[in-house]
């Protein structure tokens, strides 16, 4: 009887080891995929400058775009919270958009070939923070999911854990494309 006792003593100490871990190592997922975001956005904050100083050539007047893309980025280096972080690089978005869209007035400029670099690399940073973003969700469903499992649960309100927040969407990227021809 004993055997018994401490055989399923046993099993439960293991299954509790095993879901301990498993908890830590969901968390350090979840941290590194941030890490991957950050490093990311650092790379867009450090080609804004360049960008900016490149169209302001071209586009002086367009005076208080460039401020405001100024202000942004300066924001969201501060950015505490996941949200906060979302928030206003979606902002960011949006102004580079308007950069580029700037930029089609003016034939010279999208000629520039420091320009065209410039429109090239912030492509592909975008794309890296789209895959990025998508990658630290997917690991949070996983991470908050694997919270909310019963026996697992038990183990996770003892570690005091709580669910982590998704990467917000620019709520203009949730509606309907409109393609005209």
């Amino acid at each position: 009887m004993i055997w018994i006792i401490l055989g399923i003593v046993a099993v439960i100490v293991l299954w509790f080891i095993v879901t301990y871990n498993s908890f830590i190592n969901l968390k350090n997922r979840v941290e590194n995929a941030w890490a991957q975001i950050d490093v990311q956005l650092k790379r867009r904050y450090d080609l804004i400058p360049n960008l900016v100083n490149t169209v302001k050539g071209y586009a002086a007047h367009e005076k208080e775009i460039f401020e405001n893309l100024g202000e942004l980025r300066a924001k969201a280096m501060g950015a505490q919270s996941v949200k906060e972080v979302g928030d206003t690089n979606n902002q960011i978005t949006q102004a580079l958009k308007t950069i580029f869209a700037v930029a089609e007035n003016y034939p010279e400029l999208k000629a520039n070939e420091n320009f065209l670099k410039l429109q090239e690399e912030l492509t592909n940073t975008e794309n890296k923070i789209a895959f990025a973003r998508q990658f630290y969700n997917d690991i949070v469903m996983q991470y908050n999911a694997a919270q909310q499992r019963i026996p697992a649960s038990i183990v996770a309100n003892m570690m005091r854990l709580t669910p982590k927040e998704y990467y917000p969407v620019d709520e203009g990227e949730r509606g309907p494309i409109n393609v005209q021809f």
